[in-house]
């Protein structure tokens, strides 16, 4: 993000509280009705915090949605269809709240029999997280200092300007990409843009994109 020098860059990072909503699911059905009316903040949280929790490995099932619709409700082609759900393309939580909505329609309505009611104590529980942005310190003052600078930073930060940008600002792209179009770097923020965070753990992505920088003088 950008401070009082326009041509800076401001690593920020971000602390994340998480609460229970209070609203939970027992089946489909539940699940359905329950994702019509929780925060959008709880829809983030549950398809994107696996991507910050789990550092050096990869899920079959990225989301909240679809780990417990595989393992509880054991609903495995409702879960691969949730777990295939390209995050990408959507710049609202609106957009992904109506995307996870019609797939379990889809879903439900190829259905010919009941679905699995689980115990109280297997339910899904909503939660949201209450973040508190803050500066790490860390400023680049220039594209090559970017790059320079990059290996400094913490997975969260990495989290915040990667993953919450394009929904925090409703477009396709990173803090980074941004920042770097402002200076006249189009070919580094196509570059950026074109590597996808849900195939990566944190610490390749951040490689990657230092590396795209390497031979900036």
């Amino acid at each position: 993000m950008k401070n009082q020098n326009q041509n800076a860059f401001v690593f920020d990072t971000e602390l994340r509280l998480i609460v229970l909503t209070g609203i939970t699911a027992r089946s489909l059905v539940e699940l359905r009705q329950a994702l019509a009316k929780v925060p959008e903040s709880s829809i983030f949280f549950h398809t994107h915090q696996k991507h910050l929790a789990h550092n050096f490995q990869q899920s079959t099932y990225p989301n909240d949605f679809s780990i417990w619709i595989s393992h509880t409700l054991r609903e495995e082609a409702l879960a691969e269809k949730l777990a295939a759900i390209d995050l990408r393309a959507f710049t609202t939580i609106r957009e992904l709240r109506e995307a996870i909505g019609q797939t379990i329609d889809d879903y439900q309505a190829g259905l010919s029999r009941s679905t699995y009611v689980c115990r109280q104590e297997e339910a899904f529980r909503f939660c949201r997280s209450k973040n508190f942005i803050l500066p790490t310190g860390i400023v680049a003052r220039d594209v090559p200092d970017f790059f320079a600078k990059l290996p400094q930073i913490t997975n969260a930060s990495l989290y915040f300007h990667f993953f919450e940008a394009p929904l925090r600002l409703k477009r396709r792209t990173s803090d980074f990409s941004r920042w770097l179009r402002d200076r006249c770097r189009d070919d580094l923020a196509r570059a950026i843009d074109e590597l996808n965070p849900y195939i990566r753990t944190l610490d390749k992505l951040k490689q990657d994109i230092i590396r795209l920088g390497a031979n900036l003088q």
